[in-house]
């Protein structure tokens, strides 16, 4: 286990006293346990993001059987300009 020093406002080391005194550990523990915490999240979101940019299937789930329809669609707009909007920029 290696010592760190770190600096923080007054206000935050006597708040940091209190929470620990209040929890039953020390600031060094609690500061230590939060960090290890952080560290366990961010490896949990980076499997979860590294999953997530393997998968085979894709973002779009069951709708990606209806790609092929769905850019015939997109290329029928485009060549029909688009879809139509009211000239005063209400919605439609």
């Amino acid at each position: 286990m290696k010592n760190l020093t770190i600096t923080v406002d007054d206000s935050v080391l006597e708040w940091a006293r209190v929470e620990a005194a209040r929890r039953g550990t020390s600031v060094s523990r609690m500061v230590g346990d939060f960090m290890a915490e952080m560290m366990q999240r961010e490896d949990a979101y980076e499997r979860a993001y590294l999953a997530w940019r393997t998968d085979e299937r894709g973002w779009q789930g069951p709708a990606a059987a209806d790609a092929p329809e769905m850019q015939a669609r997109s290329a029928s707009l485009k060549r029909a300009g688009g879809p139509k909007r009211p000239k005063n920029g209400a919605a439609a």
